[in-house]
């Protein structure tokens, strides 16, 4: 029964989980807090011609760093890659916060991204090595809390830290809290290597940074929209097929049964939720005529159903996680299908509110039910490689489909009509994903394995 009575707050994890939790939320506040300081930290430094960059950097970057992360976690204690991994994010944070001209603050940009790609796939690892198979579904619901609390009160805080403080105060603010979480962290996590591991396997750095490049690209691609655009896409898809080819595992696109299908789910459900997520507020004022402030609320109300749900999925460890897991994507296909009622100039937008709390609600059901299922069934050694494939796949997925959803709603919104014809246009093609998420949960499980590590932890208990 002592196992049973275990829980991430206890003393023998207490320390690492306020650690992991700390850098996490830093991580999400710093990225939902750097969209509201970039416009006036681009007119000081007179950049406006670099705007897209600092982002772009990051993604670049990250998806390197998340490959660098998996390979370090594969091959050796995850201590010393987190410590490298937040130095690197903190001098990101340094350089950004001094810089006195635009390509300063993407060089910092670019150098943040490389450490919270690092940070991010390691804290996956020591999930892995410091938690049973019991506690994971609490603690990826505490991540869940950790990345969209942030969503709530980053662009505010960051707001008035702009027009208080100034946009430096974002970046550099930042670093004694960055500080506290790796002491914690640190003091407390598991120093143990991966058994099992394989010297001779190369790195995927360089297909990383193609990855990278072709998301990159596409973006801009879409950006554009003029005769160029076409043939910077399709540079940008050839790059980034060809770079997904090696740092996804092998039959990921078909969905096969196991770590494949896990990885596919997760960029899946990023892809759905997120695509329409960027799309909720720019509906809200276009079609209806909303504030900026007014159509932000529709997401505070996802966010709060994110949270929510994620909390409650960790309390029931005993349900097989491909059950939670497909009834968040069905929950996600519900409540992006019933967005498209925030098209319907009659109705104000108002359903926004309760449809994107549905989709909210699926997202705590599914994200965190994806993390727990790659960790139950990768091995030590690969832990590292799965889980930066993971956060690679939700990367790929969601800007995607934020960069697809907006190209959908760019003509209409150019012309100045109804707008509600591109919008049902953009939910029904974001709606096939949360769908085929929906069928492929029943594939993350292997014929014949067991699904609930933890639930036979309880039985045996």
């Amino acid at each position: 029964m002592e196992e049973s009575r275990a829980s991430i707050w206890d003393a023998g994890h207490r320390l690492t989980t306020i650690g992991l939790l700390t850098l996490v939320t830093l991580i999400a506040f710093e990225a939902m807090a750097v969209g509201t300081a970039m416009p006036t930290a681009v007119d000081e430094l007179d950049g406006v011609a670099w705007y897209a960059w600092p982002f772009s950097a990051f993604l670049v970057t990250s998806i390197v760093g998340m490959v660098v992360g998996g390979e370090v976690g594969d091959r050796r204690s995850p201590r010393p890659g987190v410590l490298a991994g937040v130095l690197v994010f903190a001098a990101g944070l340094l350089v950004a916060g001094l810089a006195q001209h635009m390509a300063v603050l993407v060089l910092g940009r670019a150098v943040q991204g490389l450490g919270a790609g690092v940070v991010i796939v390691l804290l996956y690892v020591i999930a892995g090595q410091a938690y049973s198979a019991e506690l994971r579904p609490r603690l990826f619901g505490a991540f869940a809390a950790g990345w969209v609390l942030p969503a709530l009160v980053g662009p505010l805080a960051a707001g008035l830290v702009t027009t208080h403080v100034g946009w430096r105060g974002v970046f550099l603010g930042l670093l004694p809290l960055v500080g506290a979480g790796l002491a914690l962290l640190l003091s407390a996590a598991p120093d143990v290597a991966p058994e099992g591991v394989d010297g001779d396997r190369r790195s995927n750095a360089f297909w990383a940074l193609l990855a990278g490049a072709g998301i990159a690209t596409l973006q801009y691609a879409a950006q554009r929209l003029d005769v160029v655009s076409p043939g910077l896409a399709l540079v940008g898809a050839a790059a980034l097929a060809a770079g997904l080819r090696r740092l996804l595992p092998r039959g990921t696109v078909r969905a096969r049964p196991g770590i494949p299908a896990v990885v596919a789910c997760r960029g899946l459900a990023a892809g759905a939720f997120f695509g329409m997520d960027a799309l909720l507020p720019f509906v809200l004022t276009q079609q209806h005529g909303w504030s900026a402030a007014t159509a932000g609320l529709p997401l505070t109300a996802g966010a709060v159903g994110w949270v929510v749900a994620a909390q409650l999925q960790g309390r029931r460890p005993d349900v097989p996680r491909r059950r939670v897991l497909r009834a968040g994507f069905l929950l996600l296909a519900l409540g992006l299908v019933a967005s498209a009622a925030t098209a319907v100039p009659a109705l104000g937008g108002w359903p926004a509110y309760l449809t994107w709390g549905v989709a909210g609600v699926g997202m705590g059901l599914a994200m965190p039910s994806v993390g727990v299922l790659l960790l139950d069934q990768s091995p030590e050694a690969e832990r590292g490689a799965n889980s930066a494939a993971l956060q690679i796949s939700d990367v790929t997925g969601s800007a995607l489909c934020v960069g697809l959803s907006g190209l959908l709603v760019a003509g209409a919104a150019d012309g100045g009509g109804d707008l509600a014809p591109a919008v049902l246009l953009a939910v029904a093609v974001l709606s096939i994903p949360a769908i085929v998420g929906a069928r492929v949960a029943g594939r993350t499980v292997p014929p014949g394995q067991e699904a609930p590590a933890a639930a036979t932890t309880l039985a045996a208990t």
